[in-house]
């Protein structure tokens, strides 16, 4: 009886620090749309990435509400936020910082870190794309391991680390296509659409008045940080695990790809004309993740089949590299993943 009564206890624990997880995640999306008209799927799918402790790429044009979306999430959080505006002549040093000499009272030098920008919560990297790829890889480090190494120095990044890299839209001029190594650290990558007329007409009417809307409620990063770990718990069927892994594989042109029977699919015929390279074991990780926390919203303890399927275009379209062939004839990674989802699923 004893026993029995434990169980209800630990079923009960479990089902009520669910709901907190799901109350806290509402209240931010809550929090953020008092300021931001419209694109709930996007700010879901960038509070998904923080939980789950990834990084995001926004792409969109100017003017969308980008910075804002991430200053209100800081707000929300009550995290430290900063933001670097990626420029040609950025130096890596103008992110992470430098050591600076100074002297002491009785004139002995030494040396003294000065913390970049890059030391905080939330760091909005605006227009990353303009930047040279020497300082676009500065943030590496960063984003993988949350620390800084300047000199012999590893300076450590705080618990909850969050980079939000917004790209103008490849074509645009003047703009470094990002490297595949650091387009594989982002979790997802996710399309800012334009606004709808309806939205427009919300977001003139909000922002052109006297009185602007503000953030009501916060809850603290160390919440963000709890909120992660819970995800983590959640359980994945064996079938649930060799689905993901079957997803990643078949992103791969089949030439290099000897884990399945070839069946001449749609899918197959795509990514062997195609794709050049496909997604990496980061891309497996990061949709189950997601998955876990999209359970969680959807009041499971485990994650499903239908998880994965929602997460795969954010987690997977920037890490499907095309051939040339491919990007002369205006095919998108957005394509293949549905024709592979279609053929799988």
């Amino acid at each position: 009886m004893s026993s029995f009564n434990q169980s209800n206890s630990s079923t009960q624990m479990l089902q009520e620090r669910l709901q907190q997880f799901r109350n806290d995640f509402n209240l931010i999306e809550s929090e953020i749309s008092r300021l931001i008209v419209g694109q709930s799927e996007v700010v879901r799918d960038i509070i998904i990435a923080m939980i789950s402790g990834g990084h995001v790429l926004l792409e969109g044009v100017p003017g969308l509400g980008k910075t804002l979306l991430v200053r209100t999430l800081a707000e929300i959080i009550e995290g430290k936020f900063s933001r670097i505006q990626f420029t040609p002549d950025l130096m890596p040093a103008d992110l992470t910082g430098t050591n600076i000499m100074n002297k002491t009272v009785d004139g002995n030098s030494y040396f003294d870190f000065q913390q970049g920008p890059v030391f905080c919560n939330l760091l909005l990297a605006d227009e990353i794309n303009r930047a040279t790829p020497k300082t676009q890889a500065a943030l590496l480090e960063s984003m993988q391991e949350h620390s800084v190494t300047v000199g012999r120095t590893t300076h450590k990044l705080p618990d909850l680390f969050f980079v939000l890299a917004t790209q103008n839209p490849i074509e645009m001029e003047g703009t470094y296509p990002l490297p595949e190594a650091q387009l594989d650290r982002f979790f997802s990558k996710i399309i800012f659409p334009f606004p709808t007329k309806e939205e427009l007409v919300q977001i003139i009417n909000r922002t052109t008045k006297t009185e602007i809307p503000k953030v009501k409620s916060t809850i603290p990063t160390s919440r963000i940080i709890e909120m992660g770990q819970l995800a983590r718990e959640i359980t994945v069927a064996d079938k649930i695990t060799n689905y993901a892994a079957e997803l990643i594989l078949r992103t791969h042109p089949r030439l290099s790809n000897s884990d399945f029977e070839s069946k001449h699919t749609a899918s197959e015929k795509l990514v062997d004309k195609y794709v050049r390279y496909g997604a990496s074991p980061r891309g497996a990780q990061a949709l189950m993740l997601g998955a876990k926390v999209r359970a969680i919203l959807d009041g499971r303890y485990n994650a499903a089949k239908e998880d994965l399927i929602a997460m795969t275009p954010t987690v997977l379209r920037h890490r499907i590299i095309l051939t040339f062939e491919g990007e002369a004839e205006n095919i998108t990674t957005d394509e293949i993943i549905e024709t592979i989802i279609r053929d799988q699923f």
